[in-house]
């Protein structure tokens, strides 16, 4: 990961170390970056948090820095918060700057408005937090393509990333990956519940349902194969897992449930939007 555009004279500053904020910390130390080259704004952030930037010996501020010029604002507190948020942020934007959005519902006209020059609206998912995070980026006509290396460095360094075409995508990007991982935690839980109504212990049903759910996961990741064949393999003609996926894949099984559940997502990304 290239992080050497970041300097302590021309810093990536972070602004809330919250579940999200930290774990991005986390992947960039982990992945290089200059401890000196960040400082973090946050009036309070959580222990495990103050201890990595203590070990590391990053910087930290209860509120923006004086006399700092970003070339990354990177921006992680909740969407209601971005009101106060932002204006706070506006001094430390220079003319090379790009600052990187990661709330729901804040459009860049929103941010152009508040910040001017290149803006990036990110949206990560939980799953940054062990490194395995899915983030979907939109960039203004005002960001550079050293500044998408540099943003794409930053967010890779806690999973996958990818660009969308239209800022209007970030709203289907939030309600697939970004809330996805809720539906996955769904999941586990169904299945346990489902384990319990079939006669196992609800302890068992947990600890298998978390086991089945994870391991399936790591195998998608570890296996070259489509989800489609491994699926397959799973499934013998008339056996068990064929009897259950009769009723998974009906016409009213989970494929129309999934369509329904990231439509209603998307329509409240859009909401939350304006």
């Amino acid at each position: 990961m290239d992080f050497s555009a970041l300097t302590p004279a021309s810093p990536l500053v972070l602004i809330g170390a919250g579940k999200m904020g930290g774990a991005l910390l986390a992947g960039w130390l982990a992945g290089g970056l200059d401890p000196k080259a960040v400082v973090v704004v946050d009036p309070g952030p959580p222990p495990e948090v103050l201890e990595l930037m203590a070990r590391f010996g990053v910087a930290h501020r209860t509120t923006a820095p004086e006399a700092t010029t970003a070339r990354v604002l990177l921006i992680a507190v909740k969407p209601q918060m971005m009101g106060n948020a932002l204006p706070a942020v506006r001094a430390l934007v220079g003319p090379s700057t790009v600052s990187v959005s990661i709330a729901a519902g804040t459009t860049v006209a929103t941010l152009e408005a508040a910040l001017g020059g290149a803006i990036v609206r990110a949206m990560p998912n939980t799953p940054a937090q062990v490194g395995r995070g899915a983030t979907g980026l939109y960039a203004n006509g005002a960001t550079t393509d050293a500044d998408r290396a540099l943003v794409e460095a930053l967010l890779g360094a806690v999973g996958l990333t990818g660009w969308v075409e239209s800022e209007a995508l970030i709203d289907a990007v939030t309600a697939m990956s970004g809330s996805g991982p809720a539906y996955v935690f769904l999941l586990a839980e169904a299945l346990a519940a489902a384990g319990v109504e079939a006669g196992l212990s609800p302890e068992l049903a947990a600890r298998f349902a978390r086991q089945t759910v994870s391991g399936a996961g790591e195998l998608l990741q570890q296996s070259p194969l489509p989800p489609e064949t491994l699926r397959k393999n799973v499934t013998s003609p008339n056996g068990t897992t064929a009897a259950a996926l009769a009723v998974l894949m009906a016409e009213d099984g989970l494929q129309p449930l999934l369509d329904r559940a990231v439509a209603a997502a998307k329509r409240r990304a859009e909401e939350l939007a304006g």
